[in-house]
């Protein structure tokens, strides 16, 4: 089974309390919330950096979890993390019949969480995302993890996010601080709320800690200054 490195992409204190704040808020959502599209209006939102991040939180936090990259038309996370082993299949195999599930999963450095890339670039994802397989793939994962997290492409992009929700326990959206127009996240939200998947919540990222008000101030005050890389995705 190929291995992919989580553990070694750097820490960031306001960042991590804040995604140990979102696992949280997602565990007080309910027992029955265990599948979970995350999107984004458009891309470069840092929707794939929150989702895994969030991974890591719920797998440190001793959960079971399992990533599933979604976005089968323009992935980042193959690129961006150290990924050992040969042979690796992705979402697109299973879903065309090309690989068997074992044959796609991978083990990450956090004993309970594993992933599944996305796999080669399909002509018809969205068609992938809403067959069977897929529906089969998430009754299985229900059953094994105690939560399942699935990156998709950007809902004011493309209509995957919607179709993969429609499937999924909860649907949470992350939106760029002072990029996106409050008209264009409330025409994304009216999407999702037509896929009659439960709206989570708003992800506000990219957030100028040092002009936010009081949050900024206190930790800026008793911890110092912590950010990540301006732009980060």
């Amino acid at each position: 089974m190929p291995f992919v490195q989580f553990k070694d992409i750097g820490k960031n204190f306001q960042l991590d309390e804040s995604i140990k704040m979102l696992r949280t808020n997602i565990e007080f959502s309910g027992e029955n919330i265990q599948t979970i599209c995350i999107t984004s209006c458009l891309p470069n939102e840092g929707k794939s950096s929150i989702v895994a991040r969030l991974a890591m939180s719920m797998a440190e936090a001793g959960k079971k979890v399992v990533l599933i990259d979604g976005d089968l038309r323009n992935s980042v996370m193959l690129g961006r993390y150290d990924v050992q082993g040969d042979d690796l299949k992705g979402l697109s195999h299973f879903l065309t019949g090309q690989g068997t599930l074992a044959e796609c999963m991978c083990q990450t450095d956090y004993p309970t969480m594993q992933m599944i890339f996305s796999g080669p670039e399909t002509p018809n994802p969205a068609e992938l995302l809403g067959g069977k397989r897929f529906a089969a793939l998430l009754e299985a994962m229900r059953n094994n993890y105690d939560y399942v997290l699935i990156d998709t492409p950007p809902l004011g992009s493309v209509i995957d996010a919607a179709i993969v929700a429609r499937q999924c326990d909860g649907v949470a959206l992350v939106v760029e601080s002072g990029e996106i127009s409050y008209k264009f996240a409330q025409s994304v939200k009216a999407q999702l709320e037509k896929s009659e998947c439960r709206i989570l919540g708003c992800i506000l990222n990219k957030v100028d800690m040092e002009t936010s008000g009081y949050y900024g101030k206190y930790y800026g005050k008793y911890y110092g200054k912590y950010y990540g890389r301006k732009g980060s995705k």
